[in-house]
């Protein structure tokens, strides 16, 4: 076995998520046993696909489901599914359409960068972006005025990188959307919840399988059975550029079976237990306040927050984030408002072994940065 170190790669402390640069998800032994076994055997890969897409449907109460190799090729396959559906021909020809309807509403608030543009994975698709509203806001009657005959479809992002405040609802972009016979795509990609998007009448749903569920790198189509099987009719097309193994299939199946069979709250109990315990090392850090904050995405995810204030510190936010990121082991942690001051640690992907190590570590950079000092 060849292992990171033996390539030169040091393996981090994650306290930042379920980060696609971090490797996603870490795999439980079931899950490495699962893509083990699957990988010791051939198999017709299509009676594969079809039979794993049956019951992650039934777990998330959809008509159909598909796997692909992320939620990123999940939005480029909903695209093309609405675009070309299931005609050879203009499969054959994506990403280059040029017939209509091709375009792809979204609000504008919604047209992130998840470390790719949204924009691009729509174009990939064969669909051409329309952006809906301004950053701040997107007024019902500007939405249901751009939806016109161009559009094939309409994509709502749920994702902590959206604007949330002025943004309209899933529910009315449903409404609206139905209201022209239109249908709704939801990158839901690191979301929590199988279930409710689809009940909830989007007609396509994609998630990473490789980030809240605990799976291998992955992604998950589900929705209604015309619209999925044109998402599989692009695997003829673009989708054979995004294809998934065998060992990847029957790992994600895996992590999804012990997924779904936990209740939000033993999934939540842990998470703030982790939390609980680094608010309590941490607390009494100087010039800095130490909470204990819910998702702001509105997802069951509790993190551990600090708010320095860098004038008394006399070191920015920034600046311990790099002390961690250079340090034995390295710390990776959340910095999506390190510009504020305020960095946070999601207990997801924290083993109980890497708890008080990230306490200690952070008591060292503060120690060493308020006196000048470099990172041991």
């Amino acid at each position: 076995m060849i292992t990171y170190e033996d390539i030169g790669v040091t393996p981090v402390i994650n306290a930042s998520g379920m980060m696609t640069r971090l490797g996603g998800a870490s795999l439980s032994p079931a899950v490495a046993s699962a893509m083990a076994h699957a990988g010791a055997a051939y198999v017709d890969m299509d009676v594969l696909k079809q039979r794993a897409g049956a019951m992650i449907a039934k777990w998330a109460g959809a008509e159909s489901a598909w796997v692909t190799c992320g939620a990123g090729a999940g939005i480029a396959i909903m695209t093309a599914a609405c675009v070309a559906g299931t005609d050879p021909r203009r499969i054959e020809r994506l990403p280059n359409a040029d017939w209509q309807p091709r375009e792809i509403v979204v609000q504008s608030g919604h047209l992130i960068n998840f470390g790719a543009p949204i924009a691009q994975m729509i174009r990939l698709g064969g669909g051409e972006p329309r952006p809906v509203g301004w950053a701040n806001a997107t007024p019902a009657e500007l939405f249901a005025a751009s939806l016109d005959d161009h559009v094939a479809a309409v994509l709502f992002v749920q994702s902590h990188h959206c604007v949330q405040k002025g943004m309209l609802p899933l529910a009315d972009v449903i409404r609206l959307a139905h209201g022209r016979g239109i249908p709704v795509l939801v990158d839901a990609a690191a979301e929590t919840d199988l279930r409710s998007y689809i009940e909830a009448g989007a007609d396509l749903v994609t998630y990473s399988g490789g980030k809240a569920f605990g799976g291998p790198t992955s992604g998950i189509i589900c929705g209604k059975e015309s619209l999925v099987a044109a998402c599989r009719a692009q695997e003829q097309g673009i989708a054979r550029a995004m294809k998934v193994g065998k060992e990847t299939i029957m790992g994600l199946l895996t992590a999804l079976s012990t997924y779904v069979a936990r209740s939000p709250t033993e999934l939540l109990a842990p998470l703030t237990r982790v939390a609980e315990e680094l608010l309590a090392g941490l607390k009494e850090l100087p010039y800095t306040r130490a909470y204990i904050e819910r998702d702001e995405a509105g997802r069951p995810i509790v993190r551990l927050v600090m708010q320095l204030d860098e004038v008394r510190l006399g070191f920015t936010a920034a600046a311990l984030v790099d002390w961690l990121a250079r340090t034995t082991p390295p710390v990776m942690v959340r910095t999506h408002r390190v510009n504020l001051g305020i960095i946070a640690f999601d207990p997801r992907p924290l083993r109980p072994p890497d708890v008080p190590v990230v306490i200690r570590l952070v008591r060292e950079a503060y120690a060493s940065l308020r006196s000048g000092g470099a990172q041991s």
